[in-house]
């Protein structure tokens, strides 16, 4: 099976059958085994703005093709944080939080802007 192949069965079943598992795994690698154990652990949201994918050490933006995370940045390519949310959108195995996700961030106190003077 080739990767089309793989997310249009994907988005024919709806759900990670243990062939699509095997899939992913044959076809990616271990970006594919990393990418399916964050939606096992249910570590994909979805926010208005964008997906975040909770890493092992950081939250990371992914948008369409683009991450925020080191692998992606200075890398290039696609990262498994990408091909997890590739997955998650299509089977429905995220989190859904209706707002933004800079509402959730703790801004605290505004910086002191005296060095503007």
């Amino acid at each position: 099976m080739d990767v089309n192949e793989l997310f249009t069965r994907l988005l024919d079943e709806r759900q990670l059958t243990p062939d699509l598992r095997r899939e992913i795994t044959c076809i990616f690698g271990d970006r594919g085994r990393k990418a399916l154990k964050a939606i096992e652990e249910h570590r994909i949201k979805k926010y208005r703005d964008f997906f975040i994918v909770v890493g092992t050490s950081d939250e990371y933006v992914v948008e369409d093709e683009f991450c925020t995370c080191p692998d992606y940045l200075y890398r290039g390519g696609s990262c498994w944080h990408v091909l997890a949310v590739r997955i998650a959108s299509l089977t429905g195995d995220y989190e859904e939080y209706d707002l933004w996700y800079q509402d959730g961030w703790n801004a605290g106190p505004p910086a002191d802007k005296q060095y503007l003077s």
